[in-house]
């Protein structure tokens, strides 16, 4: 059976990147229902919508939704959880499980740009996995769809009640030991060429890139006909 898709979105009217996401989803990744958690834009049809309040960090806000998700009876016992800007471009037969190598490699990336609550999250799940017995734990944190089982989800959500930053991907992949190939991160950062190929499985962007960027002119071509979960006048 394929799994739902859970993507927790922002409030805003205009999300392109959502979009094409979806445009992307609907034409190479096998999946059941769509569950937008949080707004759903006017022009998102034929997905499932569980509205969520937003008024906490980003963190905090993404995190209330995957707790949501996890609690609704009708979400698949195990579901993809995605982002509005993660892209598949080319078909899979089902989502592998990937991970971004030991956290204590990602730490050392993200220490020399100053990362603020990002970094700070990472360090305190990297303390509270040192708590639990993972002592190098595998970061989780990419940018691609990852596999989640609702139970084990709301286990690792519930041991990290008390930070309000947490790398939720990182805490289930380790307390649930899933493995996985590593991969670098697809997440693309800047509107020049480079850092991506046009073969790549995965892209994910940032909204300047997205929109006036080579990766952006590149999924946006890749999927330029409307899918099924738009309207198409939007």
């Amino acid at each position: 059976m394929a799994l739902d898709i859970v993507v927790p979105v922002r409030e805003g009217a205009v999300n392109e990147q959502l979009r094409y996401a979806l445009r992307s989803w609907a034409a190479h990744l096998p999946h059941g229902q769509v569950w937008v958690v949080g707004y759903r834009p006017a022009w998102a049809v034929g997905v499932q919508h569980l509205p969520t309040r937003q008024r906490g960090t980003k963190h905090e806000n993404t995190t209330l939704a995957v707790r949501a998700a996890c609690q609704h009876p009708d979400v698949s016992s195990r579901f993809l959880l995605a982002n509005d800007d993660m892209f598949v471009m080319r078909p899979v037969d089902e989502m592998p499980v990937l991970h971004r190598g030991p956290v204590r490699n990602v730490e050392t990336y993200y220490a020399a740009r100053a990362a603020g609550d990002y970094l700070r999250g990472m360090r305190e799940t990297r303390d509270l996995l040192a708590e639990l017995g993972h002592r190098d734990p595998l970061s989780y944190e990419l940018h691609v769809p990852m596999p989640v089982d609702k139970a084990g989800m709301l286990d690792a959500l519930d041991a990290a009640r008390h930070l309000d930053a947490v790398h939720k991907r990182t805490l289930y992949g380790n307390l649930a030991q899933l493995g996985g190939a590593e991969i670098r991160d697809v997440k693309i950062m800047r509107r020049s060429p480079g850092g991506f190929s046009e073969d790549d499985v995965f892209l994910s962007t940032m909204p300047d890139c997205f929109a006036a960027g080579h990766v952006g002119a590149h999924i946006r071509r890749t999927f330029a006909e409307p899918g099924p979960y738009e309207t198409r006048r939007a």
